[in-house]
């Protein structure tokens, strides 16, 4: 029986591996020992700013509310209790979306929550 070579299945496994690395600079997107290398590095990266990504804009968010905030007398941290005490559940990007788009609605809520926090 003839011997079996992998010659098809190793060309399409490199294939598919350089066609990953695409974009990278160098040698990276050429040579197979480094490609590979650096597509394990880059996929660690991914998942770990796949996280980071959500904890960013977490903190954009609130830093656009609390920007909003200083306008009209208030602290964030105020502010987010007033709106737990009035039983307002509004996410920190709807709510600074609403600060930038809609002021005028933006100013009811912080009515509301003065109002919940002197009450």
């Amino acid at each position: 029986m003839p011997r079996v070579r992998s010659v098809v299945t190793r060309l399409k496994r490199r294939k598919r591996l350089l066609k990953r690395v695409k974009g990278f600079r160098g040698s990276l997107n050429h040579k197979k020992r480094q490609a590979r290398a650096f597509s394990i590095r880059a996929d660690r990266y991914a998942f770990r700013d796949r996280r980071n990504k959500k904890r960013d804009f977490r903190r954009l968010w609130i830093i656009r509310i609390s920007a909003a905030l200083t306008d009209r007398g208030i602290s964030y941290s105020q502010f987010m209790n007033g709106l737990k005490k009035a039983e307002i559940t509004v996410n920190r990007k709807v709510l600074a979306a609403i600060a930038i788009d809609a002021p005028g609605q933006f100013d009811e809520f912080v009515a509301k929550a003065k109002a919940a926090i002197a009450a």
